[in-house]
């Protein structure tokens, strides 16, 4: 093939792959010695692919080289670490941006709250785990924050999931506020926040600020959308019919050594088991109250919720096989989360 039929093919500009050539990464099959024309071969289609897309996530020219001289295992390493540089990038964008969007402000931001930054930031890694990236509803990747002069709450769902925790401020916040923290750039700032000892909250209807003890202020975009009402999910729940208290150390070892795709939840005689969907059964530390259910779930769904719970133990409310259960911390009733079932495996 000539220089323009392959870079047709392969989706590049004949000066792309002349470029490619002269940097010893993609050389032609062939050269015409009297005119200097390039030519391909069908077997170098594929390599040409695979470069334009290493390009298109940024990688640089030495580390593709690299790339095309490795193992498979090896280059889905270099790989996984362009992805992280270009993550880390896009964060620090982010980041920059808010700012300088904040400074575009004029007036004062009013303080909302002020917490501990190591028990904030934890709160937020637990939230974020209800969170999901969905471009049709951008509002539910987002964290809501709820003020008022003796509570902070944070509340996230993905509609599978509902997570709510509340914190003591360490001085009264007045007046109340809310608003919707987008979750991508509030998660990149809780490094930042666990090693301020105290993290002040500024926030007006526009945007939301976070002043750390070293003097640092970091910005957080709020979200226009309307935030779900969660309210009155819960206050649409039946009553509970089922009670379960077990480990939490020991179901998220289960969970994590054995890796089922869909986990049910069975309690009969007053004990609590795992059913794993190729029939074996794990009996579980603890406790089950009311008749004999199972409840199943997917594990991309429970695990988040039980292993960011709260302390050693969890507590588990049923209202049935298809409905929301609920999940707490037995020693701390901070933490709360609604995690939706899934329908039984077929047989």
């Amino acid at each position: 093939m000539s220089i323009g039929v392959f870079a047709e093919r392969v989706g590049l500009t004949a000066s792309a792959l002349r470029f490619y050539d002269d940097a010893g990464l993609l050389r032609p099959e062939r050269v015409d010695p009297s005119t200097g024309y390039r030519f391909y071969g069908p077997s170098q289609l594929a390599q040409a692919s695979r470069l334009r897309r290493l390009r298109e996530i940024g990688m640089p020219l030495s580390v593709v080289a690299d790339f095309f001289a490795a193992d498979a295992d090896e280059a889905a390493r270099l790989i996984d670490e362009q992805v992280a540089e270009v993550t880390a990038e896009a964060d620090r964008v982010r980041r920059v941006a808010a700012d300088l969007r904040a400074s575009l402000r004029s007036g004062s931001c009013p303080i909302v709250a002020t917490l501990p930054g190591p028990v904030l930031a934890a709160a937020i890694d637990q939230i974020s785990a209800s969170t999901s990236h969905d471009p049709a509803a951008p509002v539910l990747g987002g964290v809501h924050v709820e003020a008022d002069s003796g509570a902070v709450t944070l509340t996230a769902t993905d509609r599978y999931r509902l997570a709510t925790r509340t914190l003591v401020p360490l001085h009264s916040v007045a007046p109340s506020w809310t608003g919707t923290l987008a979750g991508d750039e509030l998660r990149s700032l809780t490094s930042r926040l666990r090693r301020s000892s105290v993290v002040t909250i500024e926030a007006n209807e526009r945007w939301s600020a976070f002043r750390t003890v070293d003097g640092d202020v970091h910005h957080c975009r709020l979200l226009t959308d309307r935030f779900p009402d969660h309210r009155l999910l819960v206050r649409s729940l039946p009553p509970v019919t089922h009670r379960i208290t077990i480990g939490k150390r020991q179901v998220v070892r289960v969970l994590e050594q054995q890796a089922p795709e869909i986990v049910g939840l069975h309690t009969s005689g007053g004990k609590p088991r795992l059913i794993l969907v190729d029939g074996d059964e794990i009996c579980l530390d603890g406790t089950a109250s009311g008749p004999g259910l199972t409840t199943w779930f997917d594990l991309t769904t429970v695990y988040p919720a039980w292993s960011h719970a709260i302390g050693d133990d969890l507590m588990l409310d049923l209202r049935g096989p298809d409905l929301p259960v609920t999940v707490r911390s037995a020693d701390e009733g901070d933490l709360t989360m609604l995690v939706m079932p899934r329908h039984a495996p077929a047989a």
